[in-house]
């Protein structure tokens, strides 16, 4: 097996990894709203959003050609490797990449924070591309166009739709019983939640698609002419779309629990309205070929309830830590991205991509041992939030004793 081979099976691992970290990391997206108002069991929720994002996977590669093509600037248009890139370089700078996303989507989730997993993806492939080329080897322009615009746009506008839908929802029903409302608007989450889960296949199991894809056209296996004569191979999508949906299953409960119990108090009404206009945001974003955080579109239509339901309380403070972890996902995934760079690059070929890989998976399971010493599960996952442990976790009684539960 020659070098560059087997650096490539370790890279499409890798980002089979990665995947897996995205549907847990962003379970909470799609379902967190339905887990925390009752209109699925918290099992079922995660069990049918895994299916959906496989089904998802399969609807729509607009999202896999805008990665291969507007982050980094490894290739000619022509066709080939830009002058002074090898095979085995493209491929270390799309390997340390993952590895950067991997590390910042596993600490973030550690820390129940909602961060992004596109952009702890784009951010890891960027540090890796500064570190091995310089700015030249950044598609800027496809940046600014595809990531950073609907960055700073979708959480406003989805919180504005949300807002508005609310209010509309609150009014027309404003002589039914609380009861009834609950009751009725339930059904309606279950169907919006499920249109999310559907959303975020399209969306979110692309990203990793198109990496893959990357990787193959750098190492001479595939062709931008092959894929837009003939689409991905089919085995990048099973490959991903079965990886995100295996993510999805294990249920990503701490930010699940951030995003269900940490913004809002939320209402069977708020959640329908909150997942109707993440979706719709998410399916148009997808076909318009956007690479778009799912959960800046699903926290900001969460607080758009809040704002938008008479009386109803945001925290701010939640909604701020949460903020603040979005602003610093680029540069810290980019330094994981760069730091991998070095480290693999110094040692080189087979055994700095074996170096960098151990690495990650030491990491990756301190980060899990860490997890189990404040276990979230589907148990205590609705739990009440208390604002007052500013991270170091809350009093809950959801197994009938006094435990800590992780916040943001």
């Amino acid at each position: 097996m020659s070098a560059e081979l087997f650096i490539l099976i370790l890279l499409v691992i890798t980002a089979v990894g990665f995947d897996f970290t995205n549907g847990f990391h962003d379970t909470g997206n799609a379902m967190a709203t339905s887990i925390a108002t009752g209109a699925l069991k918290p099992k079922t929720a995660v069990a049918l959003s895994a299916v959906l994002n496989l089904v998802g996977g399969f609807l729509s590669v607009e999202v896999a050609v805008t990665v291969t093509t507007s982050v980094l600037k490894i290739q000619e248009k022509s066709g080939g490797l830009i002058a002074g890139i090898d095979a085995q370089k493209a491929m270390f700078i799309i390997f340390a990449g993952l590895i950067g996303g991997i590390l910042w989507n596993l600490l973030t989730w550690l820390l129940g924070l909602p961060s992004s997993s596109s952009h702890a993806l784009f951010g890891g492939l960027i540090g890796a591309g500064l570190a091995a080329i310089g700015t030249g080897g950044i598609n800027w322009d496809g940046l600014v166009v595809k990531v950073i615009i609907p960055a700073l746009l979708s959480p406003l506008i989805a919180g504005a739709v949300a807002a508005i839908g609310t209010l509309g929802i609150y009014t027309l029903s404003r002589k039914v019983s609380a009861e009834k409302q609950n009751k009725g608007f339930r059904w309606g989450q279950v169907a919006t939640a499920s249109l999310v889960s559907l959303a975020h296949g399209t969306g979110d199991a692309q990203k990793t698609m198109g990496v893959i894809a990357l990787a193959l056209i750098a190492h001479g296996s595939l062709s931008d002419a092959q894929i837009e004569a003939h689409g991905l191979p089919v085995w990048i999508i099973v490959l991903c779309a079965g990886a995100i949906a295996l993510g999805t299953y294990i249920g990503g409960w701490r930010i699940i629990r951030t995003l269900g119990k940490g913004l809002v108090e939320i209402d069977a009404p708020q959640g329908m309205a909150a997942q109707a206009s993440a979706a719709a945001i998410i399916l148009t974003s997808s076909n318009l070929g956007m690479a778009l955080s799912t959960t800046h579109v699903a926290t900001g239509s969460i607080i758009g309830t809040g704002v938008g339901k008479p009386g109803s309380t945001v925290r701010w403070s939640v909604a701020g830590r949460m903020a603040a972890g979005w602003l610093i996902t680029l540069p810290c995934a980019a330094a994981g991205g760069a730091v991998s760079y070095y480290l693999g690059h110094l040692i080189g070929g087979v055994a700095g991509a074996i170096v960098i890989f151990l690495v990650l998976v030491a990491l990756a399971s301190y980060i899990y041992y860490r997890a189990q010493q404040q276990k979230v599960g589907a148990d205590n996952v609705n739990a009440d939030w208390d604002e007052n442990s500013k991270g170091s976790g809350s009093e809950s009684t959801a197994s009938g004793k006094k435990s800590k539960v992780p916040t943001a």
